[in-house]
């Protein structure tokens, strides 16, 4: 008779996990998908945009490798890999958390489309990004269309295709995250004392971190000698917003659902 199959808490699908990652941003870079070896001309964008509809706008400066070919011809284009880091809010041993690659074109714009582009996500953005005006001036703005979506993360390796990522929409706690992981870090140790008490009695001796917060459930990282290990506690229901988020979390310190997850 076979084993029963564990049971595994809910998570965020792959394509909203990716979408997350992307319009969260971090520490990115932006290397030829073919043809090159190594990493000789891996460069990290000035910045860059998700635009809806599939589409990137990056900055590169003007003499960077992958710009020079392409700047300011509309009909010139290069296959590339758009490399997204998922890193931790709050200071990890191990902070990556998960890693999005967007491969397709980087495609050249005239030199009128690319102002007109940075005018449009300047006038867009809450805090414009005050390196936009240098577009033209040292800086070019380049159009990403991607091809093929690969995510990467503690749940696992995933393959998307565009028009999946594209409808996807992005964890309603993107924005409060990342101030929430470390206020809970520094100013509720009674809570994640609490939490320790639910994980198995052979991480329970490790350092348990903060390490992500979604509408599903919360993440944590068990820093031990040996290894690190990632804990996904399951809220009740899907949350949308911090009041329900508080609830839940006052329901885990007191009856958690608990499923362990090791890094790989």
């Amino acid at each position: 008779m076979s084993e029963p199959v564990p049971h595994r808490p809910p998570t965020p699908r792959p394509a909203e996990r990716a979408k997350t990652i992307a319009v969260r941003g971090g520490p990115t870079s932006l290397l030829p998908a073919l043809g090159h070896e190594a990493h000789a001309d891996r460069t990290a964008p000035v910045c860059w945009h998700l635009h809806a509809g599939d589409d990137l706008s990056i900055v590169l400066h003007t003499d960077d490798p992958l710009a020079a070919g392409i700047h300011g011809d509309a009909a010139a284009e290069l296959a590339v890999t758009l490399e997204i880091t998922d890193q931790a809010p709050v200071a990890l041993r191990q902070p990556v958390r998960g890693l999005l690659w967007l491969t397709g074109w980087l495609r050249g714009l005239d030199d009128q489309a690319a102002r007109a582009r940075a005018v449009t996500l300047a006038e867009a953005a809450e805090e414009p990004d005050p390196r936009l005006l240098d577009v033209g001036h040292g800086l070019s703005l380049l159009r990403f269309t991607p091809a093929s979506v690969v995510l990467a993360d503690s749940e696992g390796t995933h393959s998307l295709s565009t028009v999946t990522f594209d409808a996807a929409v992005a964890d309603p706690f993107l924005g409060y995250e990342a101030r929430w992981l470390r206020h809970l870090e520094h100013d509720h140790t009674d809570v994640l004392g609490g939490l320790t008490r639910r994980l198995p009695p052979e991480l329970q001796e490790g350092r348990l971190r903060p390490l992500g917060v979604d509408r599903h459930g919360i993440r944590l990282r068990v820093e031990t000698d040996e290894d690190d290990h990632d804990v996904r506690l399951a809220f009740s229901r899907p949350v949308e917003h911090p009041p329900e988020l508080a609830v839940e979390l006052r329901k885990l310190v007191g009856c958690p659902f608990l499923n362990r997850r090791e890094r790989p």
